[in-house]
């Protein structure tokens, strides 16, 4: 089996566009203006740092634009779907099902807190877990399913609520349908709730690359779950009186920031729901490449604009592809995500024996060339053309 495949150009040296931008949501005056706010306030020590009437502010102004009944800042989404995990105090032989091909995050996530991971193929469209896959897998051991709206795709909540309420734990009830939204802030679901409404919980992250930002780091999970709200606050600020916890809260700076980019995420979305769509259309006659599926509706928010390459390309004529685009135009770009158990040590020690054909041939397809919609017109339209070129350079020496 191949282990850790690249995930980047084999040369860099050259690109004069980065193999991914390193900063998603963007900062204007109001955010700007809210730091010199904070720091002025803050600076008084009879006031100092405490975050927590702005953490409340933004989690009530979070909840409110998710339709969610609750909403807990993290000081960032991965402790957040970790502290969601624990409290589910997972044992070795509690499964929670989740797509291989997906950001390592959630998975060692699950690992670290005790449960055993399985691995479900995706859908061959959109790249989310498949809910069909889902159910050959489901047994009475079946905890929690942790859906990935991947790479900004909506998936459908749905059919997995459904699969979960027909398939109940012997001790639990009915497995959990935990959310991964790391990629898909301010979305619509396919029944046309907002992205954080639906599910048990649902955990976003405001790190640098994300839809919305909070200073390099931070997230939230959103929930209707009174319960497991109350929970995860104690978790994240030392277990309050009772429990075990430790420090996971998200800063006074942060959740000011947090607020103003919560304000603009709609109008950043639709930037970057524009330019995909432009950038689908000038890559849409290179038949070598399939562009990412137009979901309507903020369905897909293109955190990344994911390419798949021929299937006679998979791999060898991927990777040939990946590196014409850096060392001959200067246009980066990465492989994101690959499977997990083919790209980190202790999720194929985890998952052996595992194996998930259909996302492994998708993952050999996969491309994503530098995407932003801060990136000029004039940039974007080389580096579209490039696309188009290199394609067609590896289309002269492939089938």
């Amino acid at each position: 089996m191949p282990t850790n495949p690249a995930t980047v150009p084999a040369d860099t040296s050259r690109l004069r566009w980065p193999v991914e931008p390193a900063q998603g949501g963007w900062y204007t005056d109001a955010e700007r203006s809210a730091l010199r706010e904070v720091e002025a306030e803050s600076d008084d020590w009879r006031t100092g740092w405490k975050p927590s009437a702005y953490t409340d502010a933004f989690e009530a102004a979070f909840a409110q634009s998710t339709g969610a009944g609750a909403a807990v800042a993290f000081n960032s989404g991965g402790t957040a779907l970790e502290m969601v995990l624990r409290y589910l105090c997972l044992r070795p032989h509690d499964e929670v099902i989740s797509c291989a091909l997906n950001f390592v995050g959630p998975h060692i996530a699950v690992i670290g807190q005790g449960g055993r991971l399985i691995l479900g193929e995706p859908e061959p469209v959109t790249l989310n877990l498949d809910p069909a896959d889902v159910e050959r897998r489901m047994n009475p051991r079946t905890r929690a399913i942790l859906v990935t709206h991947w790479n900004g795709a909506v998936a459908d909540l749905r059919p997995f609520l459904e699969l979960a309420e027909n398939h109940p734990h012997p001790v639990h009830g009915p497995p959990v349908v935990i959310v991964d939204a790391a990629r898909a802030c301010g979305g619509i679901t396919p029944s046309g709730a907002r992205v954080g409404a639906e599910g048990w919980a649902t955990v976003f992250s405001f790190e640098s690359k994300k839809l919305m930002t909070t200073l390099g780091q931070g997230g939230m999970v959103t929930t209707n779950d009174l319960a497991l709200a109350e929970r995860l606050r104690t978790l994240r600020a030392y277990g309050g009186r009772a429990h075990w916890g430790t420090n996971q809260l998200m800063s006074k700076a942060q959740a000011a920031v947090g607020m103003v980019q919560l304000s603009r995420l709609e109008e950043m979305n639709q930037a970057r729901i524009q330019r995909a769509h432009n950038r689908s259309a000038a890559l849409s006659n290179v038949d070598q490449l399939t562009v990412p599926p137009d979901l309507s509706g903020g369905r897909h928010l293109y955190y990344r604009h994911n390419l798949l390459v021929a299937e006679s390309w998979a791999g060898q004529g991927r990777t040939e592809l990946m590196n014409r685009l850096a060392t001959e135009y200067g246009v980066g770009s990465i492989i994101s995500d690959p499977v997990t158990y083919l790209s980190h040590d202790l999720i194929r020690e985890h998952t052996r024996g595992q194996h998930c054909p259909r996302a492994e041939q998708l993952a050999a397809r996969l491309l994503c060339p530098v995407f932003h919609p801060q990136i000029s017109p004039h940039d974007e339209a080389v580096i579209c053309d490039a696309i188009c070129h290199a394609a067609a350079d590896v289309a002269r020496t492939r089938p």
